[in-house]
């Protein structure tokens, strides 16, 4: 493991995010000298922390992997030990995971304008929990610990809980000893998480779960094999397959995403008639599948094969439509006089954002406040020099927008090395130009995290498109990475020329 303390770059996080963003700089910027502080004890980010039973990826890995890395699995929709396990095989094969140092949280990072560098101070545990402060000095600050808060996820009030007698269980600390063969779970949500844990608790052995929501959320099947890769591998090229596939799926998810703005009611009789194919005739569908929302005003949740109608079918499973009333000692008193007995309830209410990984930013002495500031491309804070966040999209792969934003972030330090400048940062848009959220989305995670998240306008440099193939024009090579931005040469000598 690199001992060094000053880089050139320092990157926040080894998940999905901060691993292909050392590959971009590794390929487009050799020779620069980075760092990954992470906080946890390995690779992977979300997809080591989540291991709640079926837990899975909720877009396809053609796009959530890699441009630069195809995705090698069977399944498009892949459970999280394999995406975990490909995370950790890019880092092995770009030698990324010499240049990471494990259980540093970073806590706050300090800009400089006299020394065009930040010093970052981080908390690190050893083996034996001893823990102590260590600090990194770098030239450019890349934050790619994406915008979920690892230590505390979202916990409504549920009336009654202490009286439950059973056990409680979220599925971000899902533990490991918990065994639900032959128990009676209650799942609360409707989310992607809920729509993944019913049917894998399903059949992996619990003796009934009912999944309880509030009110429904769009379900859409899809096959876990995908059948334009299947074919595109047996015909084309390894490179050449991939690439068709991941287009196929772009231009997919975009076209779905384009009807659902223009033609809600068409997509939404889809989706209910798709729904009604795989489950039985009588099956309530106006109750449990027919959202208050249009399509795409939240995330559409997939499911590989059907696998969550199949356990309504069979039997295993079921949906309550429901509000809690109170817990009891053996479960949960419903409005409707229901009630649910339980021995697990797992409570998948959600998650809390907090962006940068709640590291406190500093610039000159003066602490930013995210909330206050607006967003360069979605990518850099205004104001805020040498900086940048990997935020992906929220209606397509979080990937997609990720691999971009890498790679736009090389472009700008090869700008600033070949012009022999040290700082750069986005002008601020004109006075009184009118913000909006960052994610302008009905999710109840991104309602609720909406004062934490930085700002954008409905214009220029300062919006941010979800629109992955109109982002590919703006972040793309031929960007004016100056556009915007003021530029302030270094107070030093540069320590190495980069061509190109």
């Amino acid at each position: 493991m690199s001992s060094a303390t000053d880089v050139d770059v320092l990157i926040i996080g080894a998940g999905l995010s901060g691993i292909g963003a050392a590959c971009h700089l590794q390929r487009e910027l050799p020779g620069t000298s980075y760092l990954i502080l992470e906080a946890r004890e390995a690779i992977g980010g979300t997809w080591d922390l989540f291991r709640y039973p079926g837990v899975r990826s909720d877009s396809d890995m053609y796009t959530l992997g890699y441009a630069f890395r195809p995705w090698r699995g069977a399944h498009a929709l892949a459970d999280g030990d394999d995406i975990r396990s490909y995370i950790q095989d890019t880092a092995r094969e770009f030698a990324v995971e010499d240049h990471i140092r494990y259980r540093h949280n970073v806590i706050r990072a300090e800009w400089s304008s006299s020394q065009a560098r930040w010093t970052v101070t981080a908390t690190h545990t050893d083996a034996d929990g001893i823990a102590s402060e260590r600090t990194v000095t770098a030239r450019f600050l890349y934050a790619c610990s994406g915008y979920y808060d690892y230590e505390n996820p979202h916990a409504p009030d549920l009336p009654g809980l202490g009286s439950f007698g059973g056990r409680v269980v979220h599925p971000q600390f899902w533990p490991d000893d918990l065994d639900f063969t032959g128990q009676r779970v209650v799942v609360i949500g409707s989310g992607a998480t809920a729509v993944t844990i019913v049917p894998a608790m399903a059949r992996g052995g619990a003796g009934h779960v009912t999944m309880l929501q509030r009110s429904p959320t769009y379900v859409l099947n899809m096959p876990s094999k995908d059948p334009i890769a299947d074919v595109a591998e047996r015909a084309l090229p390894a490179r050449a397959a991939y690439g068709l596939t991941r287009w196929s799926h772009i231009i997919q998810a975009w076209g779905l995403y384009q009807v659902s703005r223009r033609r809600p009611d068409l997509v939404r009789r889809f989706i209910r008639s798709d729904a009604a194919k795989l489950l039985p005739p009588d099956y309530p569908l106006d109750v449990h599948f027919n959202p208050r929302y249009n399509p795409w005003d939240q995330r559409l949740c997939l499911v590989p094969d059907g696998d969550l109608y199949a356990a309504l079918s069979d039997g295993s499973a079921e949906i309550v439509t429901d509000t809690i009333e109170t817990f009891t000692e053996h479960g949960i008193a419903l409005r409707s006089g229901r009630h649910l007995d339980a021995d697990i309830v797992v409570t998948a209410t959600g998650l809390r954002l907090r962006p940068g990984g709640g590291a406190e930013l500093v610039v000159d002495g003066r602490p930013v406040d995210l909330a206050s500031t607006v967003t360069y491309r979605g990518i850099m804070l205004c104001g805020v020099p040498n900086f940048a966040l990997a935020v992906g999209y929220i209606n397509a792969s979080w990937t997609l927008r990720v691999d971009l934003v890498s790679r736009y972030v090389c472009r700008l330090i090869g700008y600033l090395d070949r012009h022999g400048f040290g700082s750069a940062w986005p002008d601020a848009p004109a006075p009184g130009e009118p913000t909006r959220p960052l994610m302008d989305f009905a999710a109840g995670y991104i309602q609720r995290g909406a004062d934490v998240l930085p700002r954008q306008t409905g214009r220029g440099v300062w919006q941010v498109r979800q629109n992955y193939l109109a982002e590919r024009r703006r972040l793309g090579r031929h960007a004016r990475v100056e556009e915007g931005m003021t530029f302030r040469r270094t107070p030093a000598p540069v320590r190495r020329s980069l061509a190109g």
